[in-house]
C-alpha cells in the first residue's frame, strides 16, 4: 500500500474472505491486519477511501466483542485522516457512544477510544459542538468510573479541553462534575519500578485543573473542598487548600459568597491548631487567594461589599489575639491577618486602619523587651506589605497619619538594651526607608545618627554589622543624607586621636568606622566622598611605625576591595574608582619601596607580604570591569612604570630614587616586591585589551620568576607570567615565549640552588596551559609526574597537583577574565590519573607517598558524580593512602571519601572491613583535622546498608568512646555526632 501498487479498498476486498468468516476470531485477524495496515497508511488515503472504512467500521461496532479492540484502532487510524468529509467525526462518535460499553473493555482499548476523541477535538472541534450537550454526556458515559491512571490524565485532559474551550454542557454540569471529583483527592502511589512513569503529582494537577477550570463547579466543588479541608489526611488538606487557591483566580464575589463563613471557619481552625508548617503555609496562601478575588469584583451601588464583610470577620476573630497577655494565639492570628491584607491595596487600608494602632499602642503597654519583640515584628510584617504598593498614598494611607507613634516606637527600639529587640528594630528601619515619602527629613537624620550610634558604639558585634547593612542597604535612597551627614561623621571619628589611641577599643572603634564607609558607598555620589577618606587613612596609618600598622593598612584594603565590588556594576562610578585609588596605592606602594632602597626603615607596612596580598583583591576588583577603551587607557600608564619607571601618571611622584623592579641589584629587593601589583592589574584586564610591550613584560616576568631569591616575589612574577600567558592569543609569539620559558625552567629542575622557583614556575605556567587546553600543557604535566619520583622536589610536585585543580583566588580565574575551558578538571583526570596509578606502582618506597598525594588532591577537586564513576578502579588506592603517614595525604583522601560513602554506599560497601578499620585508626590521629575527618567518615558510614553494619556496631561505638574525652571540643563534637548514630543503628524506623 505504501508503494502505491495497492489501494486500500483492493487490501479490503483481498481480506474479503476473512472480514466475512462466520469464525469471530477469524474476522478478528482480518480486521486487525487492516487496522495496522491503516495505521501506517492513513495519510495515504483518499477522500472516498475514507468515507468507505468509516462506513465499514462504524458497522462493525455491532459485530463481536473480540473484535471491537481492532476496530477502535482503526478507527483511531482514520480519526488521524486530514481528508475525512464533514459529518464523519460526529458519525463515528455517535457509534462509539452508542454501541460501546467502553468501561468493560481493556485498559489500551479504553485508552484509544480517549485518544479518538482526543483527535477530533484537536480536529474538528466546530462540528463536535454542533453535537451540543449530546457529546459531553457521551463522553461523560465513556469516562465514567475509569481507574487506570494512564487513561485518567488522557481523560482529564479531555474535560480540561471540553470547558476551557467552550463546548455545550448544558444540563450535565454536575454529572461532568461528579464524574471527576470522585477522584479527589487523588490516592494512588505508583508501584515500584513502573515503566509508565506516572506520579502522584501528575494527577493531582491534572484534576486540579479541571475542577478549578469554571466557575460553573462552585456550587458543587466549594462543600466539597471544606469536606476535605476538615480530614485527618495532611495530604487530602494540603490538595484542597491548593485547589481552593486555583479556583480563586477565576472565582468572582458571586460563587464565593455562600461558602464565605464555612471557608473562613475551616482556615481558621487549621492555623491556630495545625502542627504542620505546610498546612500553614497553604491555609494562609488560600486566604489570601480569597481576599484577592473579592478584592477583584466590581462593586455596585446595590450589591453588598463582601470583601469589606469577609475581612470584618477576620478582624474580629483576630484581632483580640492581639491583646491577649500571654501571646499564645498572637503569630497566628497575625500571619491570617498579613495573609489577608497582602492580596490588594484595599484590603491592606481595611485591615492596617484596625490593627496598627493596636499595635502601637500594645507596643507601650507590654514593659518586656521579648513581647515588644514579637509586636514589633508583626508591625514589621504590615510595614513590608506596603512595600508592594510602593509609595505611600497621602489620602488613604494609615501608615502616614501613624508616621510620629510608627517612628517613635522603631526608635526606641533601636535604643532599647535587648540585641534581639534592636535587630528587628533595624529591620523596621529599612522597611521605613524604603517607603517613598513616608520619612521626614528630620526622621532621616535620626535614622543617620541612630545607625551611627549603632555601627560604631554597640558592643553587640550583631547590631553593629545589622546597622552597617541598613546603611548599605538606604544610602542608595537617600544618597544626600548619608554623604551630607554620615559620611563626615565616620571621617570625623576616624581621624581622631585620643587619649586611649593605644588601647584595643581605639582599634576597634577604627575597624568599625572603616566597615561603615564601605558599607555606604553603594551610590557614585558617596563613592566620591569615602574614597578620599579611606585613603587619606591609609597615608596616615603607613606614616606611623607602631606595630599595628599592618593590620591597620590591612583593614583600610579590605574596606576598599568591598568598595570596589560594589562600584563594578556602575560604569561611572567604577571609572572613578579605579583612576582614584589605583595611581593612589601605586604611588604610596612606590613611595616606600624607593624609600626602602634609600632609608630602609621608613614605609615598612606597605611592603609586607600581608599588605601587598591585600592590596591585590582591591587592584583586581577596580579592573575586572573596567570598558576595554577605560583599561586600554590605564594599561598604558601602568606598563610603562614598571618596565620604564615611567611615573609622571602618579600622584605626589616625587620619590627617592627612579622606581627599576625588573633591574638588578641587591638594594631593589623592596621594589621587585611590588610586581605584585603588576599582577593584580594586567591579569584582571578584559582579553581584548593590548597589553603595550607585551613580550618584554613576559621575558623580564620569566627572567624575574627564575632568579629571584625572594620566594614572594619569584611566586609573584611566575603567576604574572602564567596569567598573561593564559590570555595570550594562540600564533607564533605565543610559541617562541612558551619555548624561552622551558628552556629556562629544564636546566633549573635539574640541578642548581634555584630548583624551588623553577617548579614554581612550571605549576603556574602548566595550570595557565591546562585551563586553556593548550597542547603543550600535557608535555609539562610529564614533566610534573617525572618530579615526584625525585627526593627533593616530590613532595611540593604532589602539592602542586592541589594548584592545578583548585580555584586560584587572584590570578587565573573567570572573574579576572582568564580563559577557562569548562570541565578542564575532567579532561586532566582522564589523562593524568592512569599515569599517577601506573607511577605508584613502580615507584620506590620513599616517594610512593607523593603518588598518593598527587593522586588525592586531583580525586578532592573532581565532580562527584565523575569520581563515583571511576571509584570500583581507584578504590583500593585511596584506600592505601589512609595508611600513608603524610598528613596532608590522609586529611585529602578521608574529605575525598566522606561524600563517597554518601553518594556511592553500595560500591563502599564492599570494602566496609577496611574502612571501619582504617577510620577507628584516624580517629587517634596526632593531628586534630585528621581526627575531625575520620569521625565525620565514621558518622558517613551509617549511610550505608544497616546489614551490612551490624557486624562492626559494638566495636565502633567501644572504639568512639575515647575520642569522647579528646581535648579539642570541636573533635569531641563530632565524637558525639558519629557515636549517636552508631548507637541507633539498626532502630526501629531508621
Amino acid at each position: 500500500v505504501k508503494d502505491g501498487s495497492w489501494t486500500v479498498l483492493q487490501l479490503v476486498e483481498a481480506l474479503g474472505s476473512c472480514l466475512e468468516n462466520t469464525d469471530p476470531r477469524t474476522r478478528g485477524r482480518g480486521i486487525q491486519l487492516l487496522s495496522q495496515v491503516l495505521l501506517q497508511c492513513y495519510s495515504l488515503l483518499q477522500e472516498k477511501e475514507v468515507l468507505h472504512l468509516v462506513l465499514f467500521y462504524e458497522n462493525r461496532l455491532q459485530d463481536h466483542h473480540l473484535v471491537i479492540p481492532s476496530v477502535l484502532q482503526g478507527l483511531r487510524a482514520l480519526s488521524m485522516c486530514e481528508v475525512l468529509s464533514p459529518g464523519l467525526a460526529v458519525s463515528v462518535l455517535k457509534a462509539i457512544f452508542q454501541e460501546v460499553h467502553v468501561q468493560s473493555l481493556m485498559q489500551l482499548d479504553r485508552h484509544t477510544v480517549y485518544s479518538i476523541i482526543t483527535n477530533f477535538m484537536g480536529t474538528r472541534e466546530e462540528e463536535l459542538k454542533g453535537l451540543g450537550a449530546d457529546f459531553t454526556f457521551g463522553f461523560i458515559q465513556v469516562m465514567d468510573g475509569e481507574k487506570d491512571p494512564r487513561n485518567l490524565l488522557v481523560a482529564f485532559q479531555i474535560v480540561h479541553d471540553l470547558i476551557t474551550k467552550n463546548y455545550t454542557l448544558g444540563p450535565f454540569v454536575e454529572e461532568l462534575f461528579e464524574v471527576t471529583s470522585c477522584y479527589f483527592p487523588i490516592d494512588f502511589t505508583p508501584p515500584p519500578n513502573d515503566p509508565h512513569g506516572i506520579q502522584r503529582e501528575d494527577l493531582i494537577l491534572s484534576l486540579r485543573a479541571v475542577l478549578a477550570s469554571t466557575p460553573q463547579f462552585a456550587e458543587f466543588l466549594l462543600p466539597l473542598l471544606i469536606e476535605k479541608m476538615d480530614s485527618d489526611l495532611q495530604s487530602a488538606k494540603l490538595d484542597s487548600l491548593q485547589t481552593l487557591t486555583a479556583c480563586c483566580a477565576i472565582y468572582g464575589q458571586k460563587e464565593l459568597q455562600e461558602f464565605l463563613p464555612s471557608l473562613w471557619s475551616s482556615l481558621r481552625r487549621e492555623v491556630f491548631q495545625t502542627a504542620s508548617e505546610k498546612v500553614e503555609a497553604e491555609c494562609l496562601a488560600a486566604l489570601h487567594s480569597l481576599s484577592a478575588c473579592l478584592s477583584r469584583s466590581v462593586l455596585s451601588s446595590d450589591t453588598e461589599d463582601l470583601l469589606d464583610s469577609f475581612l470584618g470577620s477576620i478582624l474580629q476573630d483576630c484581632r483580640h489575639h492581639l491583646c491577649e497577655p500571654d501571646m499564645k494565639l498572637v503569630w497566628p492570628s497575625a500571619k491570617l491577618l498579613q495573609a489577608a491584607a497582602g492580596a490588594s491595596l484595599r484590603a491592606y487600608h481595611r485591615v492596617t486602619r484596625s490593627v496598627l494602632p493596636l499595635l502601637l499602642e500594645q507596643y507601650t503597654k507590654h514593659p518586656q523587651s521579648s513581647q515588644r519583640r514579637t509586636i514589633l515584628e508583626m508591625l514589621l510584617g504590615f510595614l513590608e506589605l506596603q512595600q508592594k504598593w510602593g509609595h505611600v498614598e497621602e489620602d488613604e494611607s494609615t501608615l502616614l497619619s501613624l508616621r510620629a507613634p510608627i517612628c517613635s516606637v522603631v526608635f526606641s527600639a533601636l535604643t532599647d538594651p535587648s540585641v534581639q529587640l534592636q535587630l528587628v528594630g533595624i529591620r523596621a528601619l529599612i522597611v521605613l526607608g524604603s517607603l517613598q515619602g513616608f520619612l521626614s527629613p528630620s526622621d532621616l537624620e535620626l535614622v543617620v545618627d541612630h545607625l551611627i550610634r549603632l555601627a560604631l558604639h554597640e558592643e553587640d558585634s550583631q547590631s553593629s554589622e545589622a546597622a552597617m547593612e541598613a546603611a548599605g542597604s538606604l544610602a542608595p535612597l537617600y544618597p544626600k543624607v548619608f554623604s551630607g551627614r554620615m559620611v563626615p561623621r565616620l571621617e570625623e571619628e576616624l581621624q581622631s586621636e585620643r587619649e586611649e589611641e593605644s588601647s584595643r577599643d581605639h582599634c576597634s572603634l577604627q575597624q568599625r568606622c572603616l566597615q561603615a564607609l564601605a558599607a555606604v558607598s553603594i551610590h557614585t555620589s558617596i563613592v566620591r566622598e569615602t574614597v578620599p577618606v579611606l585613603l587619606q587613612h591609609l597615608r596616615k596609618v603607613q606614616k606611623g611605625s607602631k606595630a599595628r600598622n599592618t593590620q591597620d593598612v590591612v583593614s583600610v584594603c579590605q574596606s576598599l576591595h568591598r568598595v570596589a565590588l560594589q562600584c563594578q556594576q556602575d560604569a561611572e562610578g567604577c571609572w572613578y574608582y579605579h583612576q582614584t585609588v589605583v595611581p593612589c596605592l601605586l604611588a604610596m606602594a612606590v613611595q616606600a619601596a624607593t624609600q626602602e632602597s634609600t632609608h630602609p626603615l621608613l614605609g615598612k607596612a606597605l611592603l609586607e607580604e600581608e599588605v601587598l596580598a591585600a592590596m591585590v583583591p582591591v587592584i583586581s576588583a577596580a579592573t575586572t570591569h573596567l570598558s576595554p577603551e577605560l583599561a586600554a587607557q590605564s594599561v598604558s600608564h601602568v606598563v610603562p612604570l614598571f618596565l620604564d619607571g615611567e611615573v609622571s601618571f602618579l600622584p605626589q611622584n616625587s620619590f627617592p630614587c627612579s622606581f627599576q623592579p625588573f633591574e638588578d641589584g641587591e638594594c631593589l629587593e623592596a621594589q621587585r616586591r611590588l610586581v605584585v601589583l603588576l599582577m593584580a592589574f594586567v591579569c584582571s584586564l578584559p582579553r581584548n585589551v593590548a597589553i603595550p610591550q607585551q613580550e618584554r613584560l613576559l621575558r623580564e616576568l620569566l627572567a624575574l620568576s627564575c632568579s629571584c631569591n625572594c620566594p614572594f616575589t619569584a611566586t609573584t612574577a611566575a603567576k604574572c607570567f602564567a596569567g598573561l600567558v593564559n590570555k595570550h592569543p594562540a600564533g607564533q609569539q605565543l610559541d617562541e615565549i612558551l619555548q624561552l620559558a622551558v628552556n629556562r625552567m629544564e636546566p633549573g629542575l635539574a640541578e642548581g640552588p634555584r630548583r624551588t622557583q623553577a617548579l614554581t614556575l612550571l605549576l603556574w605556567v602548566t595550570k595557565a596551559l591546562v585551563l586553556r587546553y593548550h597542547p603543550l600543557s600535557s608535555r609539562l604535566t610529564d614533566k610534573l609526574l617525572g618530579l615526584l619520583g625525585d627526593v627533593e622536589l616530590g613532595p611540593a610536585a604532589a602539592d602542586g597537583f592541589s594548584l592545578l585543580m583548585a580555584e586560584s583566588p587572584d590570578v587565573l580565574h573567570k572573574d579576572c577574565h582568564a580563559d577557562v575551558r569548562i570541565m578542564f578538571r575532567q579532561r586532566f583526570f582522564t589523562d593524568n590519573v592512569p599515569k599517577l596509578v601506573q607511577g605508584f606502582h613502580g615507584a620506590g618506597p620513599d616517594v610512593k607517598a607523593n603518588y598518593l598525594k598527587g593522586l588525592s588532591h586531583v580525586l578532592n577537586h573532581l565532580p562527584k558524580p565523575v569520581l563515583v564513576t571511576e571509584l570500583p578502579t581507584l578504590l583500593s588506592l585511596l584506600l592505601e593512602a589512609l595508611s600513608c603517614s603524610d598528613r596532608v595525604v590522609q586529611l585529602s583522601t578521608l574529605s575525598c571519601l566522606q561524600p563517597l560513602l554518601l553518594e556511592a554506599p553500595q560500591i563502599m560497601s564492599l570494602h566496609v572491613d577496611t574502612l571501619v578499620t582504617k577510620f577507628l585508626s584516624l580517629a587517634s590521629s596526632p593531628t586534630m583535622a585528621v581526627r575531625i575527618a575520620a569521625l565525620r567518615c565514621a558518622y558517613a558510614l551509617t549511610s550505608l546498608p544497616t546489614t551490612v553494619l551490624l557486624p562492626y556496631k559494638a566495636r565502633v561505638i567501644r572504639a568512639l568512646a575515647k575520642p569522647l574525652d579528646d581535648k579539642k571540643r570541636l573533635v569531641r563534637k563530632e565524637a558525639v555526632a558519629a557515636r549517636g548514630e552508631w548507637f541507633l543503628l539498626g532502630s526501629p524506623g531508621r
